[in-house]
């Protein structure tokens, strides 16, 4: 059981309206840890005068909850937007660096442009004043929505992905690092999805490069 409470979650929204910070966007990832498929970062300006509902970390939301959530913020929200960085970006510039373009690639493709911006955790130079935090997506509302826009859309397309390499069940796991998907990378190889600097464990130095 989570440590925090939805009851926390408009905590840091209402100390910047206090302040006249009416446009508020919060930044999340899905999918740091994965051995295949991209990062994903979304940012979202929820409509703070009529909240979605039931809007936590995704991690601690069903998928059939994320989903209907999901629907409601792609409709309900003054502005989204949802991007992904390749996994051959990924191993060119390293995962860190990867999550922190999606996410200001993300925050520079929505409009209106946000006054403030709550980030979870991931400390970085952006055009709009912001906040990190860490535990985020459980103590912001701003954060979590955009977390649940970008674990939905990663997590369908991990789904596409699966019925283009079959063997690896992406539909299943969506790229983690399951017992049955390390077993796969063994059996079959990497496919183009793969990062292959997260494969090095698994497959070894030189293996992993192919």
């Amino acid at each position: 059981m989570s440590k925090f409470s939805e009851t926390d979650m408009f905590f840091y929204e209402n100390a910047l309206i206090k302040k006249g910070i009416r446009l508020i966007a919060g930044i999340d990832e899905a999918g740091r840890g994965p051995l295949a498929g991209p990062v994903a970062a979304a940012c979202c300006i929820p409509d703070l005068s009529d909240p979605v509902e039931g809007v936590f970390d995704s991690k601690q939301v069903s998928e059939a909850k994320r989903k209907k959530i999901y629907d409601e913020l792609i409709n309900r929200s003054v502005a989204y937007k949802v991007v992904f960085v390749s996994p051959e970006k990924i191993d060119e510039i390293n995962i860190l660096q990867a999550t922190k373009l999606a996410m200001k690639e993300a925050l520079t493709s929505v409009f209106p442009i946000p006054q403030h911006v709550l980030v979870d955790a991931v400390k970085q130079e952006l055009p709009v004043p912001y906040t990190a935090l860490i535990h985020g997506d459980a103590l912001s509302h701003c954060i979590a929505a955009a977390s649940i826009l970008a674990k939905v859309e990663r997590d369908k397309l991990m789904t596409e992905y699966a019925e283009l390499y079959p063997e690896y069940g992406f539909e299943k796991h969506k790229g983690y690092g399951s017992k049955a998907h390390i077993e796969a990378i063994k059996k079959y190889g990497p496919c183009p999805i793969h990062r292959k600097s997260f494969l090095k464990n698994i497959l070894g130095e030189s293996d992993s490069e192919k």
